[in-house]
Parts: structure tokens; C-alpha cells; sequence
């Protein structure tokens, strides 16, 4: 990774809704703009994302998503309104923080979510994107929900099972379970949700038995705001029809690519990754072998700068 560095810009766009969105900006004031999306959704941004570019070819964007990180009000407040925290908000939220930082076009970087997210704003504003880094790719099909909260517990069914009890006794649908856990008044309540749904999710990330979640983990604030926020999207599919971003592909046609997608990825197995690469003639895979979702894993680091330098001058 590049050393670390320090925002030489930031500020709180008001996007409507009673939403500030936070955003910095680091590296070249003069450099290539590339906006970077953060992954949950409600994970927030974190100092290391800076450093998967070069501070001296490139303008790096960040953001924190409506509902996470310093935006605000957080969705870690039980009084936040998540019903104008959508897809389509966000989308709309980039392309007013590009006009707001008088960018002509940039370069879309995003990472799990952030990739399901960067997809779907390239597609509806292809004329504003340059190229496209995706990492640890998903692209929010039905299909890919279902097997993160259920399927994927045929491989870890004890941690699978404590996350199915914390839904409650006969619960069958778990990420709407945990939905309206998450949304209910008695904080205790919540606040044993947030736990169990980011327990779940942290047992997943990494192959590695030596794997540590990160600090921020043990917020209880950014708990709470990352499993609403998850558990609130996911329950509403991500308000995309089934297969939309995967058909919608020819809208970015001619936006050059590389999706960057570890061999053991659990959270998101590779054959999203394959699809999307088959139905986009100008992206590149590049399959890490022994990585999993974790960017820390062997190799991943080295594979997204390789990207974001191939792409640093063009």
C-alpha cells in the first residue's frame, strides 16, 4: 500500500432529505479524480482506503454513504429516517458530490457493496467514468443475499446457527427478521441484534484462523449503523430488480476495467466476478489465488495497486 496520508480537503455536502454527506479529498489537488466507495453498506470509509493510490497521480475522493461513518444523522441513531437512504439516493448523492468538487469525470473505485454500488452509478452516468476498479465484487442479485444469510451456513453452521437464533423462534426469512430486531424500540433489543448480525458477518470475511476484525468492530455505534444499514438494504433487495446490474452491462461499454476478486471468496464467491467479466468485454478479471473477502489476505493489496497504477496516467 502507499504511505498513509492525510485529507487535504473535506467538508459536509447537504444532498436533501436532512442528510450531510462527509467527503475528503487527499493526494494530487491536480491529479486523475477517482472517487472511492466504501462497502457494508454502512462500513464507512477508513484511512487505509487512501492508500490503494498514488498520491502523486491521483485526486482521491472519498465518502462516507448517507447513514455511516461522519454523515450524519448516523443510522446508529434509532430517530434516523432510513427511508430515504436508498440505492438510488446514493447514486444520486456521487454524482452531486462530483458537480460540488467541479469534476468533469473521474474514476470509480469500490469494493464489495461499494462495486454493487459503482456499478449502478457508472451505469445510469457512463458518460462521467473514466475506468473502473472493482474489488471483491457482488452485484446485489437476489441470489448472491440469499447465500451470504443462508446458504453460506452449510460452511460455518455454528456461527450460522447463533446468527439463525438471534432472528428469533421461527424466524424464516432472517435478514427481514433482523430488519425489524434492528428497527424495534427497545434498544437492548437492538443492540443484541447489531451484535449477532455483526458476528455473523465478521466469522465470514476471511479464511484465515488468525483473521482479526478491525477496531472499529468493537464500536458499538458502528454496529448499529452497519447492520440497520445492511439488514435495511438487503431486506429491500438493494431496490434493484433481480439481475439488473448484470443486465445492464452494455450501458458500459467502452469504460475500461479490472475486477480484482479473491479464488476463496465465501462472501462473495467468484462466479459473479466471471459473469460480469463474460457479459463486459472491456473489464479484466483478476482472480487472487488463496484470498477470500479479506483485503488484508496475501496478494489482494498487491493485485488493486496494480490496477489503480495501470490506470494512474491514462
Amino acid at each position: 500500500m502507499y504511505p498513509e496520508i492525510e485529507p487535504y480537503e473535506h467538508g459536509m455536502l447537504d444532498v436533501g432529505d436532512g442528510n450531510l454527506v462527509y467527503w475528503e479529498v487527499c493526494g494530487n489537488p491536480e491529479g486523475k479524480p477517482v472517487v472511492c466507495l466504501h462497502g457494508g453498506p454502512g462500513a464507512g470509509c477508513s484511512p487505509g482506503m487512501r492508500r490503494q493510490f498514488d498520491p502523486e497521480a491521483y485526486r482521491i475522493v472519498l465518502l462516507d454513504q448517507r447513514g455511516s461513518g461522519r454523515s450524519r444523522p448516523h443510522a446508529s441513531e434509532y430517530s434516523t429516517d432510513l427511508s430515504v437512504n436508498t440505492t438510488a439516493h446514493l447514486v444520486a448523492d456521487i454524482e452531486l458530490l462530483r458537480e460540488h468538487l467541479g469534476i468533469e469525470r473521474w474514476m470509480v473505485f469500490g469494493g464489495s457493496w461499494g462495486s454493487t454500488l459503482g456499478l449502478r452509478y457508472a451505469q445510469l452516468f457512463p458518460h462521467r467514468v473514466t475506468e473502473i476498479v472493482l474489488v471483491a465484487i457482488t452485484t446485489g442479485r437476489y441470489a448472491e443475499l440469499d447465500w451470504l444469510y443462508n446458504g453460506l451456513g452449510m460452511l460455518f453452521p455454528e456461527q450460522w446457527s447463533r446468527f439463525r437464533d438471534g432472528a428469533g423462534e421461527g424466524a424464516t426469512d432472517l435478514v427481514a427478521a433482523y430488519h425489524a430486531l434492528l428497527n424495534d424500540p427497545d434498544p437492548a433489543v437492538r443492540e443484541k441484534a447489531a451484535t449477532d448480525w455483526t458476528d455473523w458477518e465478521s466469522s465470514i470475511v476471511s479464511l484465515d484462523p488468525e483473521y482479526e476484525p478491525g477496531p472499529r468492530m468493537a464500536d458499538p455505534a458502528w454496529r448499529m449503523a452497519f447492520a440497520r444499514l445492511c439488514a435495511h438494504y438487503f431486506s429491500h433487495r438493494v431496490w434493484l430488480a433481480d439481475g439488473q446490474v448484470l443486465g445492464d452491462v452494455e450501458r458500459l461499454r467502452g469504460i475500461p476495467a479490472v475486477l480484482v476478486h479473491g479464488r476463496l471468496d465465501l462472501q462473495g464467491p467468484l462466479w459473479t466476478a466471471w459473469e460480469l467479466a463474460r457479459a463486459w468485454p472491456d473489464a479484466e478479471l483478476v482472480v487472487v489465488q488463496g484470498a477470500s473477502h479479506a483485503a488484508s489476505d496475501p496478494g489482494m493489496a498487491e493485485a488493486v495497486l496494480a490496477a489503480t497504477d495501470r490506470f494512474a496516467r491514462r
